[in-house]
């Protein structure tokens, strides 16, 4: 009942050991690049762990619905609806989003943060996910370890939907393309490129754009591109992205451009080698200008002055911040097709 992941270099961490089995290894196997793992009408529950957990028509309908909850015509409610916010990091958009969300459709979110359960004093996940399953309608979870949405996954008896793990960021994926189709164009007319790490939110864009039929170029330093399950599983689900080491050709007549940062919370220990590697990535005029048209996007927060410069973040390029709006309308639309269908 989850999807079939690789990990990757961003926002990686450490979590609570738990028991002798690892619900990853019945994971890693037994869904096959390209199939699908749930089903939004599974009677078990559905978990939406990575963007292709979802098929090409339910990415549509959460699309068109959260077009119709952001233009304020969505008459479906989640009153008397409980949202579980567990979260192992610090979060911003990503909670703020999920609670005002769950507040404006009527429904409550219920914040545990870092410290605030028994997960970092040595409870198993599962029993986690148990307890919870019978207080909340929901799950969403931040987690270090992708291991850890997979195990609470595995035990849940509600939706649980991945707010970021170290391998995806879904709910990103969707806010991504949510804005791609309402400022750019139909997603199987347009041309994007990824400029920067191939980390877990340019794994999940890689993925979501096969699945839409978005023509994707991934541009990365040779050691810091996508990992070969995520373009496994991109072929499969409708085409991988063409790659390349040279952000510049990978940019070159693209109507969306979009970067995330370099380094993320877990590699501070090896910054400067690693920012050593990013020379000639950083999304600025110079280097847009083989995109004279393009729009650009940043899941924010941003590193100003490395993987993006300033001017280019604050100029008449950016949809950044429609794409941190429509987090919120994503994920509102994603809870009523989950718990409302």
């Amino acid at each position: 009942m989850t999807s079939n992941t690789e990990s990757t270099s961003s926002e990686d961490g450490s979590t609570t050991d738990t028991d002798d089995t690892d619900p990853s290894d019945e994971y890693e196997t037994t869904t096959a690049p390209g199939e699908r793992a749930v089903q939004m009408t599974d009677e078990d529950g559905t978990h939406v762990l990575d963007i292709d957990d979802l098929a090409p028509d339910e990415i549509a309908s959460v699309l068109d619905r959260a077009a119709t909850v952001k233009a304020g015509e969505e008459e479906g409610r989640l009153a008397d609806r409980t949202l579980a916010l567990l979260f192992e990091q610090p979060s911003t958009r990503t909670r703020v989003s999920f609670e005002a969300g769950m507040s404006a459709l009527g429904g409550t979110a219920t914040f545990l943060g870092p410290g605030e359960t028994h997960l970092e004093r040595g409870e198993p996940v599962r029993d986690v996910a148990r307890a919870l399953s019978r207080y909340v309608d929901a799950i969403a979870a931040r987690v270090e370890r992708h291991e850890t949405l997979v195990e609470l996954a595995t035990y849940a008896d509600v939706p649980v939907i991945n707010a970021l793990s170290d391998r995806a960021h879904p709910c990103q994926t969707l806010a991504d393309l949510l804005t791609i189709r309402e400022s750019v164009g139909p997603l199987d007319s347009v041309t994007a490129a990824w400029v920067g790490d191939g980390n877990n939110v340019g794994a999940s864009f890689a993925l979501g754009c096969a699945i839409t039929g978005v023509d994707l170029t991934v541009a990365t330093p040779a050691a810091h591109g996508l990992s070969e399950n995520v373009l496994d599983r991109a072929d499969a689900l409708g085409g991988a992205p063409t790659v390349t080491n040279d952000p510049e050709a990978a940019i070159e007549g693209a109507d969306v451009v979009y970067t995330d940062v370099w380094v993320s919370m877990s590699d501070d220990a090896d910054r400067d080698e690693k920012l050593a590697d990013f020379d000639g990535f950083q999304l600025n005029e110079s280097l847009l200008s083989a995109a004279p048209d393009a729009a650009v996007l940043h899941c924010m927060p941003a590193h100003r002055g490395e993987e993006i410069a300033e001017d280019v973040l604050e100029g008449d390029r950016e949809l950044i911040w429609d794409q941190t709006e429509n987090r919120m309308h994503v994920q509102n639309a994603l809870l009523l097709e989950l718990l409302n269908g």
